[in-house]
């Protein structure tokens, strides 16, 4: 496997931990807010305006389903998919998700946004190689 191919999944791996660790932990952690949902009828079950009664509720719902944690493990996925069919990830992906992570790394500390940046770093080098096909170096 190739330099740019092995850069490409090791950051892909990194986005599929932190993605499904972040929603494994918080279903571990939300359990009880989460199967109410189920127990009050998935319509509706998180209310966007409640007068802050369901603070707990909400907080589920923005650290699980309505968080990051899926879009990064669809992320995660499609470079996976990209880096076994030899396909360069453009550089401002990693730039993106380099700062994002970055960011969110300082306001949250400690966390593990700086994995993050670590994949946004693998991908930023991954698509700055000289060949833009990943194919041709082996």
């Amino acid at each position: 496997m190739n330099t740019g191919r092995r850069l490409l999944r090791w950051a892909a791996g990194i986005m599929l931990v932190l993605g499904i660790g972040h929603l494994s932990l918080l279903t571990f952690i939300s359990r009880d807010d989460i199967t109410g949902w189920a127990d009050r009828g998935l319509w509706a079950a998180v209310p966007l305006f409640s007068g802050g009664r369901n603070l707990d509720n909400q907080v589920a719902f923005w650290a699980g389903p309505g968080s990051f944690a899926m879009p990064l493990i669809l992320l995660g996925c499609l470079v996976w998919h990209l880096a076994g069919r030899g396909v360069a990830v453009p550089a401002g992906i990693g730039w993106g998700l380099a700062v994002w992570c970055s960011v969110g790394g300082v306001l949250l500390v400690p966390s593990p946004y700086f994995a993050g940046t670590v994949a946004g770093v693998l991908i930023i080098v991954a698509g700055r190689r000289p060949s833009r096909s990943l194919k041709g170096d082996e």
